[in-house]
C-alpha cells in the first residue's frame, strides 16, 4: 500500500468532506500544508490579512451557506489570534473545524518557539478540542471533527496539528464512516410530547411563538412561515431568530428583551402560553427570570438537551431539531382563532411603536433608517453595539 504523509491526508479529507473554500493564514508549523493544498484545484484557499479576519470570514461563510467553516492557521500566534471568533462560533452555534499548527510533540510542553496550548485555551468555547499525537489518528479525527461540528447543536471544533505528525507516512484511507461512543445526537421529535404540545396550543387563549437562532441555523424559516400562516399565532424573535419569519409579515411583532419592542415584551407578560422554538432564554431576552412569562405555561423546543429549563422552567421539553419538529407540527395544527389577542397586540404596537421621536438635530437611528430606506436591496452587516440594535 502507498502510503502518504500526514499533510497529503488533510487535503484529501478536505474533499472528501466537501469543502471547496478554506480560510488561511500560512506559517512555519503550517507551510507543508499550505504546499500541499497549492498542488489541488478542488478547495479555493481564501488568503485574509490577519487570521482574526479570517476566523469571523469562516463563521460568515457557514451562517450563510449553511456549511463547515474552515479554518487554517500556524502555531502560537496564529492560533491564538482564532479564540475570540471561536467563542463567537460557540455562542451563535455555528459550525467551524479550525485546524492549528502545533510544534513537534516532543517538544510540546517545553516551552518550545510559538508553542501554546491551544486546545486547553479554547475548551470551554468549543465542542470539541484535540492535538493529534499519532499518524494513525489523524483521518479518524478528521472525520470526527467535521461531524461533531455540523450535528446537534452546531459549533467549533479545534483540531492541533503537529508538525512532525503532520510530514509522517501513513496510511492513504480516509473514513467513511464516524462512530462516536456517548456522542448520538437527537434530531427527532417525540410524537407524544408535540401532540401535547400542540393540544395546549389548541387551548391557549393568547398564545404566542417565540423564535430563536434555532429556526435560522436549521433552516426552518419556510416550515415556521407556513405554520404561523396556518395557525394565526403571533410571533416574536431572538437577535439571533430575527429573520425566522419575514419582518414585514402581518403576524411579527418584533424582537423581545432588553433591546426589544413593547409590544412583544407586553405579549410575553400577557400570554398564555409561550412555544418557543431554538432558543437559549439568556438573559437579554428573560430578565429577572421570576418575572418573565408568570402568566404562560411553556413549550421549548430545542436541539441542545442542556439549554432546556437551563434558565427557564418549561412545562413540555421536546429535544429536536427545529425544522423537523415544525414540519411534523404542519401534520396536526390548524387555526387558533385569537382575534381579540391579535387585536390587543396590535394596539400595543400603535401605542408604543419601535421607532424615534423626531427631533431638530440628527441622531444615529435616524441615520440607520434613512439608509435603510435609501437603500432597498443592500446587504448592510453591523459590528455589535448599540447601533447594532437600531438597526
Amino acid at each position: 500500500m502507498r502510503k502518504i504523509s500526514g499533510n497529503k491526508l488533510l487535503v484529501k479529507a478536505l474533499r472528501e468532506e466537501g469543502v471547496d473554500v478554506l480560510f488561511g493564514y500560512p506559517g512555519a508549523c503550517t507551510i507543508d500544508i499550505s504546499d500541499e493544498l497549492y498542488k489541488q484545484d478542488y478547495t479555493r484557499v481564501v488568503l485574509p490579512r490577519h487570521e482574526q479576519a479570517l476566523v469571523h470570514a469562516a463563521d460568515a461563510y457557514a451562517r450563510v451557506t449553511g456549511k463547515v467553516g474552515v479554518c487554517l492557521v500556524t502555531s502560537g500566534p496564529g492560533a491564538t489570534n482564532l479564540v475570540t471568533g471561536i467563542a463567537t462560533a460557540n455562542y451563535d452555534s455555528v459550525p467551524l473545524v479550525c485546524f492549528t499548527g502545533q510544534v513537534p510533540v516532543h517538544l510540546i510542553g517545553n516551552d518550545a518557539f510559538q508553542e501554546v496550548d491551544i486546545i486547553g485555551i479554547t475548551r470551554t468555547i468549543c465542542k470539541y478540542g484535540v492535538t493529534v499525537k499519532r499518524r494513525e489518528d489523524l483521518g479518524r479525527i478528521i472525520k470526527e471533527a467535521f461531524y461533531i461540528a455540523r450535528t446537534g447543536r452546531p459549533g467549533p471544533v479545534v483540531i492541533d496539528l503537529p508538525k512532525d505528525v503532520m510530514a509522517e507516512l501513513g496510511s492513504p484511507d480516509y473514513p467513511e464512516e464516524v462512530n462516536i461512543r456517548g456522542y448520538k445526537p437527537n434530531t427527532s421529535v417525540h410524537i407524544g410530547q408535540l401532540k401535547r404540545a400542540i393540544k395546549m396550543l389548541n387551548k391557549a387563549k393568547k398564545p404566542l411563538f417565540l423564535a430563536g437562532g434555532g429556526v435560522n441555523i436549521a433552516r426552518a424559516n419556510d416550515a415556521f412561515r407556513q405554520l404561523v400562516d396556518i395557525t394565526r399565532v403571533p410571533v416574536i424573535t431572538t437577535i439571533m431568530g430575527k429573520g425566522a419569519i419575514p419582518t414585514d409579515h402581518p403576524l411579527y411583532v418584533g424582537n423581545v428583551g432588553m433591546h426589544g419592542a413593547y409590544a412583544s415584551n407586553m405579549a410575553v407578560q400577557e400570554c398564555d402560553l409561550l412555544f418557543s422554538i431554538g432558543t437559549r432564554f439568556n438573559d437579554r431576552i428573560t430578565g429577572k427570570l421570576h418575572e418573565f412569562a408568570t402568566n404562560a405555561q411553556i413549550v421549548h423546543i430545542d436541539i441542545d438537551t442542556s439549554s432546556i429549563s437551563r434558565n427557564i422552567q418549561v412545562d413540555i421539553p421536546i429535544v429536536a431539531d427545529a425544522r423537523e419538529a415544525i414540519e411534523k407540527m404542519l401534520e396536526y395544527v390548524g387555526d387558533c382563532e385569537q382575534t381579540e389577542w391579535i387585536e390587543q397586540i396590535q394596539e400595543w404596537k400603535k401605542e408604543n411603536p419601535l421607532q424615534m421621536k423626531r427631533r431638530n438635530s440628527m441622531s444615529p437611528q435616524h441615520i440607520i433608517d434613512v439608509v435603510n430606506r435609501e437603500f432597498d436591496d443592500a446587504i448592510f452587516v453591523t459590528d455589535v453595539g448599540q447601533h447594532q440594535m437600531w438597526a
